[in-house]
């Protein structure tokens, strides 16, 4: 009997035991996956960047009434750009044909009846342009080459890689900084980081397209300034702290 009453006593207990700890381990695990404040912040950084490489699109195009007089002339035309081109100073590596068309055309009288039927061809060169200061030349020389068609001009930085690095560098303070003041202003302290990404944007030009071009030659190269003006080069981090 008295062994019985023991044993029924050290169960009460044990019960006991385990109900008073649950509360706490519960409370415990409830702090351990409570969130941690912290405070998220968009950083920019951004350099300017003198271009020194510029890229243009330059296009022939010719017309007659067969395919094969159509393409003699182009080709003609053609490769007087292209020696043109090499005889100031561009490498034929830095000439590449971007696109190529043959399509046939028609004339119509007031009736709308055929009255002729031609052909075109169209020739388009990439070209690289490695020294700023010829620039002007070259847009002289092909166009008196024969060119009937430039596309356009964009400029580069060839190598973008220390202006990438300092953007993301001062990218990095800006986030910093935000978050230093948002902390401050909140009464809290700025904590250890809790993750970092960075985004990179690619170059746009920071004023204008008409720049002053290399001096001398030809008075037409002259009436053609080109200006490449500098390009921005940016850098975002998204950067979160722990706050305390």
């Amino acid at each position: 009997m008295k062994t019985n009453k023991l044993l029924t006593l050290l169960s009460a207990v044990a019960i006991l035991s385990m109900a008073a700890c649950a509360p706490a381990a519960g409370l415990s695990a409830g702090l351990s996956n409570a969130p941690v404040p912290q405070v998220s912040v968009v950083g920019v950084g951004q350099v300017y960047a003198t271009p020194d490489i510029a890229y243009i699109n330059v296009g022939v195009r010719t017309q007659a009434d067969t395919v094969a007089e159509a393409l003699e002339l182009n080709n003609a035309q053609a490769k007087a750009i292209k020696d043109t081109l090499m005889g100031e100073g561009v490498d034929e590596k830095d000439i590449q044909t971007s696109s190529f068309n043959v399509y046939p055309q028609s004339e119509y009288d007031f009736q709308g009846i055929v009255v002729r039927t031609y052909f075109a061809v169209e020739n388009s060169v990439y070209v690289t342009v490695r020294d700023l200061n010829n620039l002007g030349l070259v847009l002289d020389a092909v166009a008196r080459g024969g060119a009937n068609n430039i596309y356009g001009i964009s400029f580069d930085v060839q190598d973008k890689t220390p202006s990438q690095s300092t953007a993301r560098r001062l990218a990095v303070e800006s986030a910093h900084t935000q978050a230093q003041e948002l902390v401050l202003a909140a009464g809290m302290e700025l904590g250890e980081i809790i993750s970092i990404s960075t985004y990179y944007s690619y170059p746009v030009p920071y004023y204008g397209y008409g720049m002053g071009g290399g001096g001398g030659g030809p008075a037409f190269a002259e009436s053609v300034p080109i200006a490449a003006g500098q390009l921005q080069i940016s850098s975002e981090v998204t950067m979160v702290f722990e706050l305390k």
